[in-house]
């Protein structure tokens, strides 16, 4: 099947055909072909399954026809985060350019002046975060009853980030008679009353889970102590072949900490969370596409739906509190069939976490071994530091003996007190990784193995 059997616009296929795709996912055949015939619609579906595509192709269509209105747009897409909205705007403006569409990007964070613009001129596709659409709603500079088409994306999220009350106050001002669609990960009960509530005999899609079906995607577990997860993320940026990495952690504190110390270490990083307000966010991730930084430190704000292309590695460095976080997590990686790896740091505090994924996702992660570390693994080699320790102690014996001669040319000084009356010699440490470590350089590993590939290992 190609995306021409869908039932599209030759104006849209040869958008769809410039921007590289010619053969639509399993949800985009179920979705577009219903969408077009105006039926409402329940898609159960992971990221990284082409979802937004799916809504957003046969909308171009949907609302080609039509008249704008100021302050009344004539469709609208809700959207968990900013981040979110922001790469449904891009997936407007990328298939939608051969069409005469007018779409306005409503989200907090940024200063209301051109949203409000852009509002009064009339916008197609209104793309917007619960909260800033409530805020210019209740201002009165927007109205909804000329809405006829509605999509609520991401439901679960917006059911964990508390906006359900919010959708059913913004469903109940919109018409009655309108096309509704709700994409959702999971369907817990809320939701699925929400859309007994605001939907008419939808068609019900449900795509199987990535976290389970990705076969291009490497996941393992590595169980390590809280305190060297920072010393094990470092070990293994340098020596698992990563070539762009996304990093999530549960706290922001812990982002900013984190980023922090990468940076120190020698890697090129960068961070994003909820504290940044949105311009610090957008400018973070264009860094991150551009490739100025290889690396990118997050909380969960920026798991979800985000597209981008070549990330090879992401790193749990905590486990996730929800395991459907985990799925959208690793979702970064493996994408548009590219091979990724994906690690979960398990400290004995996440015991419950780790244990609650696995039920999720209905198989057991593999451990972290020898076995799976992508250079070889040598142990230091005793003879070749013999010549080195030879030629120290020769050196040693001339500085002695240059000292007893200049000693001898001089006049006598007062008697120091031998060593032994002294405090006692310190032994010297032997050396270990911490926090304050100067970065080894990209290559082969040559010292001592760490420690956490022991786990698991016969």
């Amino acid at each position: 099947m190609t995306f021409a059997d869908l039932g599209l616009s030759p104006e849209l296929l040869k958008a769809v055909d410039s921007a590289g795709y010619t053969t639509p996912t399993d949800i985009q055949a179920e979705a577009i072909p219903a969408i077009l015939m105006m039926k409402d619609l329940i898609g159960i579906a992971q990221t990284g399954t082409g979802k937004t595509a799916s809504f957003v192709l046969p909308m171009i269509d949907v609302m080609a026809a039509g008249r704008r209105r100021a302050l009344m747009p004539r469709s609208l897409i809700l959207e968990p985060t900013r981040e979110l909205a922001a790469q449904v705007a891009e997936n407007f403006e990328k298939y939608g350019k051969n069409h005469d569409l007018k779409m306005a990007l409503l989200i907090g964070g940024v200063q209301m002046g051109d949203q409000l613009k852009a509002l009064d001129e009339g916008v197609d596709v209104l793309i917007a975060t619960p909260g800033r659409l409530m805020d210019l709603f209740e201002r009165g500079k927007i109205l909804l009853n000329g809405c006829e088409l509605l999509v609520i994306d991401e439901a679960d999220r917006m059911l964990d980030m508390g906006f359900i009350p919010d959708i059913e106050f913004i469903c109940s001002k919109l018409p009655e008679t309108r096309q509704t669609m709700l994409f959702s990960a999971t369907m817990p009960s809320p939701i699925e009353k929400l859309a007994k509530k605001f939907l008419n005999n939808p068609k019900r899609i449900e795509v199987s889970r990535a976290a389970s079906t990705n076969k291009d995607i490497t996941a393992f577990k590595i169980p390590v102590q809280t305190k060297q997860k920072r010393e094990t993320l470092r070990w293994l940026l340098r020596h698992d072949l990563v070539e762009t990495a996304m990093i999530f952690a549960n706290k922001k504190t812990t982002v900013r900490e984190l980023n922090k110390s990468l940076q120190r270490h020698g890697f090129a990083s960068s961070e994003i969370h909820g504290d940044m307000d949105q311009g610090s966010r957008l400018k973070e991730l264009d860094r991150f596409k551009s490739g100025d930084v290889n690396i990118l430190v997050a909380s969960d704000v920026a798991a979800r739906g985000l597209d981008i292309k070549g990330v090879s590695h992401v790193f749990n460095f905590d486990t996730p509190w929800h395991p459907d976080d985990y799925v959208h997590r690793i979702g970064r990686t493996g994408r548009a069939g590219a091979k990724g790896r994906a690690f979960t740091f398990i400290s004995k505090e996440d015991a419950e976490a780790i244990a609650n994924v696995e039920k999720l996702t209905g198989s057991e992660i593999a451990l972290f071994s020898k076995k799976d570390v992508r250079v070889e693994l040598k142990q230091p080699n005793p003879e070749a530091e013999k010549p080195r320790e030879e030629k120290k102690a020769r050196s040693n014996s001339r500085r002695k003996v240059d000292d007893i001669e200049q000693d001898a040319s001089k006049k006598p000084r007062r008697e120091k007190k031998p060593k032994s009356e002294e405090q006692p010699e310190k032994k010297p440490r032997s050396h270990r990784y911490d926090e304050d470590d100067e970065p080894i350089p990209a290559g082969e590993w040559n010292g001592p193995k760490p420690g956490f590939l022991d786990v698991g290992v016969g």
